[in-house]
Formats: C-alpha cells, sequence, structure tokens
C-alpha cells in the first residue's frame, strides 16, 4: 500500500538549487514578465541608484525557490507515495539584499513544520549568493492534493 504523502515529510528534509544569474536572465525574465523597470534593464540609469548598477527581478527569485521545491520534491517524494503536491504560496517573501549579473544564487528548501490533519507542510526557503549573504527568504507553504 502506498502511503499518504504527508506520512512520508519529515522535519529537516531539504533540497538546493543554484544558478548564476546572467544578463540574459535578467533581460529574458523582462521580457517574460513585462516587467522592464529600469533598475533591471537600464545599466547607465541603474548606475545612479543605490545599488550601483543593474540588479535583477525578485520575481525572478521567487522562480529559484520554486526550482528548489521541485528538487526537494524529486528527492523526497519520487518513488514513496503518488499523491501530487501543490503550493499554497511563499509567505513572508523578502529581498534583503541586491542580485547582480553574475552573482550565484543558491536556494534551500528545508521541510520545518508538518500539519498532519490539514495535509500541509511549511518549508523555510533560504537564498545565499556566492559569499553566502542572505539576498532572499521566505515561508512556503505545500499541501497534499
Amino acid at each position: 500500500m502506498n502511503p499518504r504523502g504527508i506520512e512520508v515529510v519529515a522535519v529537516g528534509q531539504s533540497a538546493t538549487y543554484a544558478r548564476t544569474v546572467t544578463d540574459d536572465d535578467i533581460a529574458r525574465y523582462a521580457d517574460l514578465s513585462g516587467d522592464d523597470h529600469p533598475q533591471h534593464v537600464d545599466a547607465a540609469w541603474a548606475r545612479k541608484t543605490r545599488f550601483g548598477g543593474r540588479i535583477a527581478h525578485g520575481a525572478l527569485l521567487v522562480g529559484y525557490m520554486s526550482a528548489a521545491s521541485t528538487r526537494w520534491v524529486r528527492r523526497w517524494l519520487d518513488g514513496r507515495t503518488t499523491q501530487s503536491t501543490v503550493s499554497y504560496g511563499y509567505d513572508r517573501i523578502r529581498f534583503v539584499k541586491p542580485v547582480f549579473p553574475g552573482d550565484t544564487i543558491e536556494v534551500t528548501h528545508e521541510v520545518d513544520t508538518i500539519d498532519t490533519s490539514s495535509g500541509k507542510f511549511v518549508a523555510a526557503v533560504t537564498a545565499r549568493n556566492q559569499d553566502g549573504v542572505v539576498v532572499a527568504a521566505s515561508r512556503h507553504v505545500m499541501a497534499f492534493v
């Protein structure tokens, strides 16, 4: 018999996703999302800001958070349950430091809360740059369907 999905989730289970942010990533995200704010796409304009240059979109980092979640599913659920998960959303998203083209971001998705009665669980999600500095964080609520 195949266990319910929530029965195979444990506090401390984690997965990571890493990617170096490129100029092309930022340009493609601006095109795809329609967010062509000059902070992201206009180097001359962005140089005059407190960041001193262009920065990646915060929502691009949320995409990396989602990628870490997918890696968590593959690592901890595949072959252990047939129930699927859905994202209930990312709570308390914070973009605490800028991310620049050339930064390597590593996102960790780690389960820290489980509610077996509702079939929901929560992961702490932390994005760090190549220097280990936290650049973004959130709480990811997931559920089994």
